[in-house]
């Protein structure tokens, strides 16, 4: 009985002497191919799965996040400047390693006072009371859904012992909307009112808003210019940019192509009111109907009277 053997290495290498050189390519090119698609998977197998870890973080907070995962020998990647991601088996253990160090610690509010120490200053006890309620503002704004992140920046005036010289506290609010969303006029006006209710003696009139790309959303009356804009003439402004844009883009978008033509319109309009009193008179173009202004007419006549007589006292007379 014949017993079949592997061939000898040295055979194996004539074998493939004997091949042409078009042959002895392709054998090569696809030895080198298996190998690379077997160590790319191998290599995708092993690299991790990386999942957010926070987002919309300040950049005091971010470097604090990253300062703690290089300490604890955890990787991480970076989008933007605000999305931090670690492997994703390590999100929850990481978050909570964070949270015991107290990171991140996010905007100052009421808390700052908790670990205010006795003997302070009374410039230093009203600075911290300041940062305090600004932080407790900006939370309350950024839980509004369109809103990414917030500043609230608060003038309050030292208090006088002079009437006369009183003034009134300013607020200005930074707000940054996020994935290209705008707040309508009922939503810009509630955070005026809340920021007018939260502070002291600080009217609507004092408070300017603005978002990440320095539009105007309402503005104080002492601004100047357009400070006095109401919600409803700042989006009447809006519509006529929107359209004026829109037509830009559809004038010269047949000719450049509709993905290579970018827009971009500020409309400056003249809200002034102007009230005028006029008085005419109409002219006496024609004679028969000529405007009489003033009409006097004067009676006279003329005759004998009748004189009395008979006795002086009598009834005759």
């Amino acid at each position: 009985m014949a017993v079949a053997t592997q061939p000898s290495m040295v055979a194996q290498l004539q074998n493939f002497g004997q091949l042409t050189n078009s042959q002895k390519i392709g054998l090569i090119v696809a030895v080198a191919a298996i190998v690379a698609l077997f160590s790319g998977g191998y290599l995708w197998y092993q690299t991790p799965t990386y999942q957010i870890l926070y987002t919309n973080l300040s950049d005091k907070d971010g470097g604090a996040v990253i300062n703690a995962l290089g300490t604890m020998n955890v990787p991480f990647k970076t989008e933007g400047t605000s999305v931090i991601k670690v492997p994703m088996d390590k999100v929850y253990e990481v978050r909570l390693k964070l949270a015991a160090q107290g990171i991140p610690k996010g905007n100052v509010g009421f808390d700052l006072l908790d670990n205010q120490k006795l003997g302070v200053s009374q410039f230093v006890e009203q600075v911290n009371y300041q940062r305090a309620l600004e932080g407790e503002l900006t939370r309350t704004i950024e839980a509004v859904s369109a809103v990414q992140g917030a500043r609230v920046h608060l003038a309050i005036p030292r208090p006088s012992v002079f009437l006369r010289d009183q003034q009134k506290p300013s607020a200005s609010v930074f707000l940054n909307l996020g994935g290209g969303k705008r707040l309508d006029p009922a939503q810009v006006s509630g955070i005026v009112h809340l920021v007018s209710s939260s502070v002291p003696d600080l009217p609507t009139q004092n408070i300017t808003v603005v978002d990440q790309n320095g539009n105007l959303l309402v503005a104080s009356d002492a601004a100047g210019g357009k400070a006095g804009l109401d919600p409803t003439q700042i989006d009447y402004l809006h519509q006529i940019e929107t359209s004026v844009v829109k037509r830009i883009e559809t004038i010269i978008a047949p000719l450049v192509g509709a993905n290579n033509v970018r827009a971009q319109v500020t409309a400056d309009l003249d809200f002034a009111q102007t009230e005028q009193t006029a008085e005419t008179y109409k002219p006496n173009a024609v004679p028969q109907e000529v405007a009489i202004r003033s009409l006097q007419s004067s009676d006279s006549g003329s005759g004998a009277g009748v004189s009395a007589s008979g006795v002086p006292g009598a009834l005759s007379n």
